[in-house]
């Protein structure tokens, strides 16, 4: 374990397109929404640590999430804990833990990675991650691990790289071109063409050259940070950063300097990874019964003449369905989502509406 290596993990996010489950006072990486026991928030932490010394792994998250970040994490020291004072994408997150970091350890290395993917082969996971690792300590580059497609996703965004291009290391590539979440037609052509990736939304660089990168793309965001960097670490931090982060631009690290650079490369992977970004993600990854239908935490599901169906609900209730087919149905206390899965990019819209026409209670 290399002991330069510090982990950050964005916790930020309310995950919308979970709803009714998740919600913005408990969003997804908050719940155990794969019925393993564990919550996605404390697999990721425990993958981290295959590979980070348990002292250096960074939560960022909203500061109000505080208090889940601690219950759920409860070995993760309060200095360890980055609470943003407002929402503002994830380049100023990336940057809060940059300056934080290097502030501790100038030679750092970072990994950068979201609270709430998963990843089914993990032993293969810490092996690209190793390798990505020693290639961002040993170079000013900027890694992101691409994931080899299995099919032509829409809600994926596209790596295109070129194989011959990389750092004469057996498995790193130079990054061409980013593209997000193209049409059908695009996504069936960048996988019929066989250079293009998934982006996994997973980062490696060190402290040195992220900074740098901000200083060369993204200055109006750096600088902020790089203004107050004494009073990180020390107790000032807090009031520091409540003061900066409602100034910082609201912005991707994706847009703000992964499309930028010229130094970007990527480690082509395939370590069973989803973002489970939708229902219908979590579909692809849960156990299904003869007629395609997957029940996840419902003890007590009954179905007639379904098919392919995605039904989620909690404790002793029986639910009933019969003649679905190829439909989300999610169960909480104060919420019933009946939607079909073609159309789940709704259910964003359908959070909106809800919140404007019902007030925040049900979101």
């Amino acid at each position: 374990m290399n002991t330069h290596t510090y982990s950050v993990i964005m916790a930020g996010g309310i995950g919308s397109r979970f709803w009714p489950m998740s919600r913005t006072n408990y969003p997804k990486q908050f719940l155990d929404i794969l019925g393993t026991g564990q919550t996605l928030i404390q697999q990721t932490y425990e993958r981290m640590l295959r590979f980070t010394p348990k002292g250096q792994v960074f939560i960022v998250t909203n500061a109000q999430y505080k208090d889940l970040v601690k219950k759920q994490l409860p070995e993760i020291g309060g200095d360890q804990i980055l609470l943003e004072p407002a929402r503002r994408n994830t380049a100023p997150c990336v940057a809060y833990a940059a300056y934080k970091i290097q502030g501790l350890d100038p030679d750092a290395n970072i990994v950068v990675a979201p609270s709430d993917h998963l990843i089914l082969k993990e032993d293969e996971f810490v092996r690209v991650i190793d390798l990505a690792v020693e290639t961002a300590a040993n170079n000013d580059v900027l890694l992101t691990l691409g994931i080899r497609p299995s099919r032509p996703d829409t809600g994926y965004g596209y790596i295109q790289y070129n194989e011959g291009q990389s750092l004469d290391i057996e498995e790193v590539s130079k990054v061409k071109t980013f593209t997000e979440k193209p049409d059908l037609e695009l996504a069936k052509k960048f996988l019929e063409s066989g250079d293009f990736l998934w982006n996994s939304g997973i980062f490696i660089w060190s402290a040195k050259s992220i900074i740098k990168a901000f200083d060369d793309h993204l200055l109006e965001v750096g600088q902020l940070f790089q203004e107050g960097a004494d009073l990180l670490n020390t107790e000032k931090e807090s009031e520091f950063i409540g003061r900066i982060y409602p100034s910082c631009k609201n912005i991707s690290i994706d847009y703000g300097i992964m499309e930028k650079a010229r130094n970007v490369y990527t480690v082509p992977a395939e370590f069973g990874w989803s973002d489970l970004g939708t229902w219908g993600s979590l579909y692809t990854h849960v156990e299904h019964d003869g007629n395609g239908n997957a029940v996840v935490g419902g003890k007590n599901v009954m179905m007639y003449d379904s098919k392919r169906n995605l039904v989620s609900t909690s404790g002793d209730k029986l639910v009933v369905i019969q003649g679905l087919e190829d439909f989300i149905v999610v169960n909480t206390d104060n919420a019933l989502l009946i939607c079909k899965k073609d159309d789940e990019q709704m259910i964003k819209q359908f959070v909106a509406e809800a919140k404007i026409e019902k007030g925040d209670k049900y979101v």
